[in-house]
């Protein structure tokens, strides 16, 4: 056999399993979301089992049906399926052993069916339809041996096939290609007729609340460092700012530590140098060269700014006439992404930026933008930005890039005290830092503050500090990751 390397299709399939992994990604955070908001994973897997069954019984009643189902959840919506269409003339197969199950919930379905056959041990051409239910949105890289010999089968079949949520080895090379897809909740990306047949989307009771609102499910989105990863490799910041405020900096840089990234560098002036350096031995703090940022050291901010992954500034910075012009420079020669807080989000409001950027406005800030800009909050606002989102700051966090909109309801009435919009955007900056993407970095930063205010608030209620918070980002680690 001759394999012929197509650049551009390898291309392709390389983006559409990225995709795939994104969506699976996604699914599970629903999952868990969908949870934590009152529906289980049970639920969400018996009403996908029964949207299945009913598209399957519309379209093929009274014929002879085979239902495929592997290992994971993708294999529990077909055993749920199976149990829906009792009484119709189904016959359910299993791709290996029902030891392999994964799944709690499919084990579950799995104990309400009569035990099923082995796929390799039947004639497929003994069907008229294939309902395949074998792989999900979680394949890893190129399917298994017998998961190709199942796609081969299958793809020769001459009778009709199904494909539950998505075709098994969708994003790879090696794909099922269905007369019907029931895809749940939503549209997978690069989902089209030729790859999928006809997409029939079905609602499976996910409550709205689990992709509006950000919650537990988003901690998927932490990126766990590799164990052979070293110093460096899990994040490297710079902070700009200081000089007429100096706690600011210094809570942001702290709060970034927290978040777990590696290298926090503070470029602030003399005036707050020494003792922004004297708060912590793992600071590693730079003097620029007066008592405010000013032009003359938009040279060294640049330099400073092409060896990190990315640069909060605006803590502490300070409305100064020389410190507006430095800003507004350094925002023009910056090749990273950027997190702009503070005094720095009224210079550059107006700015059209080409590296994304993240803007953390309180109320007032927000207030501010929208009298500078004259816009309204929301889409028309975001268009005068290009690659840039909102985190606005308030007693319900909202973040949006202009197209999606999130809610983050964490946090606690005591989070007024001044500090912790410089965690905040901390928390933020290390993630952009750490490799999340701009808007997801802005729902789990505001997610993972909210929470740490909560914990800091059950030891010291209304009489807690943003050190407090920042204090117990650790703790919402250990109680969120695995």
């Amino acid at each position: 056999m001759v394999f012929i390397f197509q650049p551009t299709h390898c291309i392709y399939h390389i983006t559409l399993f990225r995709r795939t992994m994104m969506d699976h990604l996604d699914s599970k955070i629903l999952d868990i979301n969908s949870e934590f908001f009152g529906v289980t994973v049970d639920e969400l897997m018996d009403n996908a089992g029964a949207a299945l069954a009913d598209v399957v019984r519309d379209m093929y009643k009274g014929k002879r049906i085979l239902i495929v189902c592997g290992n994971g959840n993708n294999g529990g919506d077909g055993l749920a399926a199976a149990y829906h269409l009792s009484g119709e003339n189904i016959t359910v197969a299993l791709l290996s052993s029902p030891e392999w199950i994964s799944s709690e919930a499919a084990k579950v379905r799995l104990g309400m069916l009569l035990m099923p056959k082995q796929f390799f041990d039947l004639d497929v051409d003994d069907y008229d339809v294939v309902v395949d239910c074998v792989l999900g949105t979680g394949i890893r890289g190129e399917v298994r041996d017998d998961v190709a010999d199942y796609i081969l089968k299958v793809n020769t079949f001459v009778g009709a096939v199904v494909s539950a949520d998505i075709p098994t080895g969708f994003g790879t090379l090696n794909a099922i290609v269905p007369d019907v897809t029931v895809t749940f909740h939503d549209m997978k990306e690069g989902m089209n007729e030729n790859n999928c047949g006809t997409i029939i989307v079905a609602d499976i009771g996910i409550p709205s609340e689990a992709s509006f609102f950000v919650g537990p499910g988003d901690m998927l989105r932490f990126p766990i460092p590799e164990d052979w990863s070293h110093k460096g490799q899990n994040g490297r910041l710079l902070i700009v700012g200081g000089g007429p405020y100096i706690g600011a900096p210094a809570l942001a840089a702290m709060a970034a530590q927290r978040i777990g990234v590696d290298l926090v560098r503070i470029a602030t002036p003399k005036r707050s140098f020494v003792q922004i350096s004297s708060m912590s031995p793992t600071f590693i703090t730079f003097e620029l060269s007066g008592d405010v940022v000013n032009e003359d050291d938009v040279p060294m901010l640049i330099d400073m700014s092409a060896n990190v992954d990315a640069v909060l500034i605006g803590p502490g910075i300070g409305t100064d006439d020389r410190t507006v012009a430095a800003i507004k420079k350094f925002a023009r020669g910056c090749k990273v992404p950027m997190i702009v807080d503070a005094d720095a989000i009224a210079p550059l409001t107006s700015y059209k930026f080409k590296i994304p950027v993240i803007f953390t406005p309180n109320a007032k800030e927000l207030d501010r933008m929208l009298e500078i800009s004259g816009e309204e909050f929301g889409e028309d606002l975001m268009k005068k930005f290009k690659n840039a989102v909102m985190v606005a700051k308030g007693e319900s966090d909202v973040i949006t890039d202009g197209r999606r909109v999130r809610m983050n309801d964490s946090g606690c009435a005591a989070m007024t005290v001044g500090g912790t919009g410089d965690a905040l955007a901390g928390i933020v900056a290390g993630l952009v830092s750490k490799g999340v993407d701009i808007f997801n970095a802005g729902c789990l930063g505001a997610y993972i503050c909210g929470l740490a205010g909560e914990f800091a608030f059950m030891d010291y209620s209304y009489g807690m500090t943003a050190k407090d918070l920042i204090d117990y980002i650790p703790d919402v680690l250990i109680e969120h990751l695995d």
